[in-house]
């Protein structure tokens, strides 16, 4: 275990265990198995919000609704016993969006504003911080919202596909995160106990999901990103990819 002063050294904004049972257990040791999530947690999600606000008007303060919104009814559909891939929630969503603010938008025209998401750039930290991982013997996969052919081609246009065992998307069960059987299947599927897994994850809802399935979590605290208040709190809160790989090789 390392401590905070050892931490502060490598520029971590904050690392602690909480007394949650969540946290303190999988952070007393090194994680077997690292998982992922994909968007704004290894990709840049500029491209895509330039597009959809373009859809929406030039209104660019209309698109972090639409993020929301279409989180939103992903858990609807989940909730409800039902499931559409996430480029198709995305695109429904905004026509909602456009329509509860005046304007008209076909759903052809909003799956077109979300075709970016295919081919966006990785963060200028996420390579360098990748390759520490792995460098380090850690085994890492993705999991995310996204259907399988969708995060297969994110992955390669954004050179990331030989960092990962698997890229796994929800679309295999059909339940979205944070639904804790969505964590508990990523491990299964992988032959690893959740709690010797972390979820790393710029997304408070993402690491109050996979704290609660019983994992560990590392926080990439990014720029507009904030944990949720009433969830546990992670074992490592970290300014980007760098700074949390620099700890856990240090582990």
């Amino acid at each position: 275990m390392i401590g905070l002063a050892t931490v502060a050294t490598f520029g971590i904004l904050k690392s602690r265990v909480s007394a949650a049972p969540e946290t303190d257990k999988n952070m007393k040791k090194r994680p077997e198995l690292l998982i992922f999530d994909v968007n704004e947690t290894l990709l840049d999600l500029k491209p895509l919000k330039e597009s959809v606000a373009k859809a929406l008007d030039g209104k660019t303060e209309l698109v972090e609704l639409w993020f929301t919104k279409m989180l939103h009814y992903s858990l609807v559909e989940t909730v409800s016993g039902n499931y559409r891939e996430f480029g198709e929630i995305g695109a429904a969503v905004m026509t909602m969006v456009a329509r509860d603010h005046g304007m008209e938008l076909s759903m052809e025209d909003a799956k077109e504003a979300i075709k970016p998401i295919t081919s966006l750039p990785a963060h200028d930290d996420v390579k360098a911080g990748l390759q520490t991982l792995k460098d380090a013997g850690y085994r890492m996969i993705t999991l995310t919202n996204s259907p399988q052919k969708g995060v297969d081609a994110q992955m390669e246009n954004a050179g990331l596909t030989e960092f990962f065992e698997q890229r796994l998307s929800v679309g295999e069960t059909g339940t979205y995160k944070p639904d804790l059987s969505t964590y508990r299947w990523a491990a299964e599927k992988m032959g690893v106990a959740a709690g010797d897994c972390m979820l790393v994850a710029a997304h408070g809802w993402d690491v109050a999901g996979a704290l609660r399935a019983g994992m560990g979590a590392a926080f990439l605290a990014r720029p507009g990103k904030s944990l949720y208040p009433l969830a546990p709190e992670p074992g490592l809160v970290a300014k980007d990819l760098q700074a949390a790989a620099e700890v856990l090789v240090a582990m």
